[in-house]
C-alpha cells in the first residue's frame, strides 16, 4: 500500500518536533547571542550563516499552524530533521556546553543538552 502525501507530511512534522527540541522563543532568544553569531558555514562576504538563517526559519514554522505549512517548509523541516542527525553522530568526547558543535545544533532548534 502508498503512503499518501498526508501521512509523508505527518511523518516529516513528527520527526521535526522530536528533532528541534528548543521553543521558538528560546531559539528566537538564543539567535541574538554573539555564540549563535560565530558558529556555521558563512557565503564569502561574511554575513550569516547557514545554520543562523535556517535557525530563523525555524522560529517561523514554529509558529505557523500546522495546516498552513507548505511544501517548501516541509522541505525545510525535512533539511533540519536532516543535519541534527547528522551533526547529533559527530558528537565530541567531553563536556559539550560551550562548544562550537552544540551552538550549531542550537542554531537549527536542537539542544543537545535539553531533558527530553
Amino acid at each position: 500500500m502508498t503512503k499518501d502525501v498526508h501521512d509523508d507530511a505527518d511523518d516529516i512534522r513528527h520527526e521535526f518536533s522530536e528533532a528541534v527540541t528548543m521553543t521558538a522563543s528560546e531559539l528566537e532568544s538564543w539567535l541574538e547571542t554573539d555564540e549563535s553569531r560565530s558558529v556555521g558555514q558563512k557565503s564569502s562576504d561574511g554575513s550569516e550563516s547557514t545554520g543562523h538563517a535556517s535557525g530563523r526559519r525555524i522560529v517561523e514554522l514554529l509558529r505557523t499552524k500546522k495546516d498552513d505549512l507548505g511544501e517548501a517548509d516541509l522541505e525545510h523541516m525535512r533539511k533540519v530533521v536532516g543535519y541534527v542527525a547528522r551533526h547529533s553522530a559527530q558528537r565530541p568526547d567531553g563536556d559539550v556546553r560551550d562548544t562550537p558543535w552544540r551552538y550549531s545544533l542550537m542554531n537549527w532548534g536542537h539542544d543537545p543538552l535539553a531533558k527530553s
